[in-house]
Order: C-alpha cells, then sequence, then structure tokens
C-alpha cells in the first residue's frame, strides 16, 4: 500500500529484514541515494547500513535502462537482497521513498524505536511517473514560515514523490527573499502592521505585527537539500501586480509621485501595481538577476495575473508609454511588460512561469498555470504554451475540506474535499493529442492568508496532498480500489511524522459555485476576484 501507487507492483513470497548486519552496496551516483535512505532510517531504526562492495542492499545505475525515464525505478525485495535500480540518479531518490514505505511506519519517525522488527515484503516494483512536473505551492508571503519548516516540507514532498517546491515568495503583505540591491524589500516590505483573518461578514483583526525574511545562505541551503531529495525549488517573485510590499519599500517604482504606502494589511486583489518607466525594468531584472544566482531552477515564476491597470490609465507616464509603443490602451501594457521580462529570463537562460486566470493572449514564451478551470489551460496548449495545469476546483487546498463550522477557516463559497483532488484530471480525456503533449503535469496549492502556523497548514495539506501526488504520478490509480484503502494505512505513516492531517475517510461533497478564485477574495468586495 504505496503512495503514490506504482505503476506495477507484484507480491512475491517472504519478508527482507534490516538488521545491524545489512550493508549496501552503492557506486558512483548511486551513493547519494545510499546516503539518503540511511538519513531516513537512522533516528528512528539506529542501524548503520553500512557501505560494503557484498552489500545485500544494492543501489545500482544503469543508463541501459531507458524505459524508466529520468525518474523511474526498478526495485525487487527478496527475502535475503535488495535490488533498487534506476537510468538516472532521481529515479534512486524515488525508490528510497518506496523502501521507506514499505517498512514499518515508525520508520519514519525522527525518535529511536525499540522493539521493532524492521522487515518489508518481498514484491517487485516496477515504477514510471506519468507527469514530470508533481509539485506544491506553499506561500509564504502572506505568512511566514521559518526555514525548518520549510526543510520538513521538502521531506514530505519527498516522501510522496513530488519534485517541485513552488515557493511564492512575495505578494502584497510581505516581500520574503533578500535583495542585496534594494535591502528595504525585506526591511519595509517584509513586515506588516497586521493581519486580516476571517471570512466575508466575520473579519477580524489580529492587530499584531506579522513579518520574517529569509536569509540568501538559508536559500541556497533549502535548494541544496531539496536537490539531495530529487526535489527542484521554483522561485515566484510576484510583478507587476502583486507589489504593495514593494511600493512600501520603494514609492519611486510605483505610477504616483511622491505617494507613500504601507505593506497591505487586507487579502484580495490590490489596486496598486508597479510603473513602467525604465527604473521599474531595471528593478526588475535587478531583483531577478540575484534570484537566478540562488535558484537554479530552469523555470522562474514572475506571478503575472490579477494586475488590476486603472493606475495605468490614470497615470501620464503609462499613457505617454502606451502611445509611443503604439499600443490601443494602457491596459495592453501588461503584455508588454510582461514581454521585456519574459525576454530577460530567456536570455539568461531560464525559463519564464506565470498564472493564467483566463484564456486571453500571452507572450507565447511563457508556460502557464491556469488556475480557474481546465478550459483555460486547453486555450493556453493550443495556442503553443507549455502547461502546468493548477484548476483551483480540485488542487487549492485553502478550501475547506468540508462544509460545517468544523472546519478551520479557509477561502469561503467552496469546498474541495479529499475525492475532488483524486478526481481531478491533469489532462482531460476530450483533449486533442497535441494539446496534451503541451501539458508539463500539475500541483497543488496552499495560498496562506488564514494559515499562519504549521499545524494548520498540515491540516489543510494532508492528506489532499496524498491524493494529487497519487493521480500525478499514476493516473490511472482507483479511488475506492487502490487509492483509499492504500491512505488508511499512510495515515499510521504520517502520524510517524507528526503531521497534523485530516482523517482519510472522505466528506461528503458539497455544490461549488461557479465564481473562482486563485488565492483571497476572502474578504474583498464582489467585484473582485483573486488568487
Amino acid at each position: 500500500m504505496i503512495i503514490p501507487h506504482p505503476t506495477h507492483i507484484a507480491r512475491i513470497p517472504g519478508h527482507f529484514t534490516f538488521d545491524e548486519s545489512t550493508a549496501v552496496r552503492a557506486d558512483g551516483a548511486a551513493r547519494a541515494a545510499a546516503d539518503l535512505l540511511r538519513t531516513y532510517l537512522a533516528p528512528a531504526t539506529g542501524l548503520p547500513l553500512r557501505p560494503a562492495a557484498d552489500g545485500r542492499v544494492v543501489f545500482s545505475l544503469d543508463p541501459a535502462l531507458g524505459g524508466l525515464g529520468d525518474e523511474g525505478y526498478g526495485l525487487t525485495v527478496g527475502p535475503d537482497a535488495v535490488l533498487l535500480r534506476a537510468a538516472k540518479p532521481a529515479g534512486l531518490l524515488h525508490g528510497v521513498q518506496t523502501i521507506r514505505q514499505l517498512l514499518p511506519a515508525q520508520a519514519l519517525s525522527e525518535l529511536p524505536q525499540s522493539g521493532v522488527e524492521w522487515r518489508m515484503p518481498c514484491v517487485q516494483v516496477t515504477d514510471v511517473p506519468r507527469f514530470g512536473w508533481r509539485g506544491m505551492m506553499l506561500d509564504v508571503a502572506r505568512h511566514f514560515q521559518p526555514m525548518a519548516y520549510l526543510r520538513r516540507f521538502v521531506d514530505l514532498l519527498a516522501l510522496h514523490k513530488l519534485n517541485v517546491l513552488h515557493l511564492h515568495l512575495t505578494d502584497d503583505q510581505g516581500w520574503r527573499m533578500p535583495v542585496a540591491a534594494y535591502p528595504r524589500l525585506t526591511e519595509v516590505g517584509g513586515v506588516r502592521a497586521r493581519s486580516m483573518i476571517g471570512r466575508s461578514g466575520s473579519t477580524r483583526f489580529d492587530d499584531v505585527p506579522h513579518g520574517g525574511a529569509y536569509t540568501t545562505a538559508e536559500l541556497r541551503e533549502l535548494v541544496g537539500y531539496a536537490a539531495a531529495r530529487g526535489i527542484t525549488v521554483l522561485p515566484e517573485i510576484e510583478m507587476p501586480g502583486h507589489t504593495r510590499s514593494v511600493l512600501a519599500a520603494y514609492p519611486e517604482l510605483g505610477n504616483v509621485p511622491g505617494r507613500q504606502l504601507d505593506t497591505w494589511t487586507e487579502w484580495g486583489v490590490c489596486d496598486t501595481i508597479l510603473g513602467v518607466h525604465d527604473e521599474v525594468l531595471d528593478f526588475c531584472r535587478t531583483v531577478l538577476g540575484e534570484v537566478l544566482d540562488v535558484f537554479p531552477s530552469p523555470y522562474v515564476h514572475v506571478g503575472g495575473d490579477e494586475c488590476p491597470t486603472v493606475e495605468w490609465e490614470r497615470s501620464p507616464a503609462a499613457r505617454q508609454r502606451a502611445r509611443e509603443l503604439g499600443l490601443p490602451a494602457p491596459k495592453a501594457l501588461h503584455g508588454w511588460f510582461m514581454e521585456r521580462i519574459g525576454d530577460f529570463l530567456i536570455e539568461s537562460g531560464r525559463r519564464p512561469l506565470c498564472w493564467a486566470e483566463d484564456s486571453g493572449a500571452l507572450p507565447p514564451e511563457f508556460t502557464v498555470m491556469p488556475w480557474r478551470d481546465t478550459d483555460h489551460g486547453l486555450a493556453a496548449a493550443r495556442r503553443g504554451h507549455d502547461v502546468v495545469m493548477a484548476p483551483h476546483r480540485s488542487t487549492y487546498l485553502d478550501y475547506p475540506q468540508a462544509p460545517g463550522p468544523g472546519e478551520p477557516l479557509g477561502q469561503a463559497g467552496d469546498v474541495v474535499d479529499l475525492r475532488a483532488v483524486h478526481g481531478g484530471q491533469t489532462v482531460p480525456a476530450a483533449w486533442e493529442p497535441e494539446a496534451a503533449a503541451r501539458v508539463l503535469g500539475t500541483q497543488a496549492q496552499l495560498w496562506t492568508e488564514f494559515v499562519p502556523t504549521a499545524e494548520h497548514a498540515d491540516y489543510l495539506v494532508f492528506p489532499r496532498l496524498c491524493a494529487l501526488a497519487d493521480r500525478a504520478w499514476n493516473p490511472a490509480t482507483d479511488w475506492s480500489t487502490d487509492f483509499l484503502p492504500a491512505l488508511l494505512r499512510h495515515e499510521d505513516r504520517l502520524a510517524a511524522l507528526g503531521v497534523h492531517h485530516r482523517g482519510a475517510l472522505p466528506p461528503r461533497s458539497a455544490p461549488r459555485p461557479a465564481a473562482p478564485a486563485r488565492s483571497a477574495p476572502r474578504t474583498a468586495p464582489p467585484r473582485s476576484t483573486s488568487r
């Protein structure tokens, strides 16, 4: 009972037992996976799993295993030996997670466990993921989380064979990424005076300042920690909207000369956005240059959506720029702005990524994340964009998991239950093959307006993230015969890891309204939609 469910698994007679004499044989690049297994198992088991040329646990890299792709693996567990093979190192890392799940749940604990026989059933597994992008977006801009939490989160993603941690580092309510050229981004933009917590009709303010920022060294360490577990850290720096924290620190980058703003203390869509003068583009390039130096991810996310253009329409400078460029209206500056940013990233050897809130045109070089519905993903794919699917009704984990007052605060007006997540289709069957081929994969999202603590985040993420991981790896899994029985056993693993999760038995689905939201209309006026 492994999550995500392997593409092929067969039980064979017997068990293999790890004990003090068990040794591991791994050569060359395979040693990293063997070291990871030791790191994971040592706290609970105390076993040394020493390296030895005659070890009964063998890790092997064989490029000839081309059918396993970049992340697939083959695992044979016999009574006397274990063989883990892959064509690429990432496959061995995923195989390590399968070994962990085959062992008793206590093996995942960070505390010594006594009286446990460390044995696993004999199996033959051939396992290849369907999608190359299997991710999770964590919003640390609205509520900052310390680096220790992020490392723990990485390990939880790795356990479920997810391979992208998308860090939402900046927004109207906070800037968490240090930029040497612009220190006030974190000094001023990284702190807000208060936070709004509640749903529409029950709003309250906590009146407690909230802030935090990571150091460059911490972020570099996180990138390396994640890479050792097969995970890429994807940075997101919002522009040209969702930038109130920028304008609080550097008001000259806005559209109203002499205006002084604070870091936003509300949720929803803020009307204040970046200007379009040359100084702003220089700022964006400088910031992104420092981001590229910290994050080696082939993709860089620049937000891009929910950008009200009312300030551009009122700004003499923005209107003049639109006229100089021959644009029909100031709102067309959005596409021009995104194209300039995309060009910079491409020239720097990276791929630009943005949210897509509708089916309108985006610069052709962008990979897009459609969040409203799958039809917008189809429209983007037909226009030639690569697509990472993020439809809110099956991937947004800030929505409540069930109706009623028993659930913690979340985005109002919708329910995304466990079955809705598992039932999400990364590529709907009706899509034509050409469009389907443009889909890189999918990811879940946790926006944190109402998520101030790690415990609250755990409860919202798990077990729904287990469902997304299952479908992203193996879309052929069945809810009742594959996933749910596995999840009921997987709860013991989550408990051993100290994850404050919701019970696995799914709640009854609630009706879902037509009006979507990517992050936070919670208390916004009805005219506004927001992610």
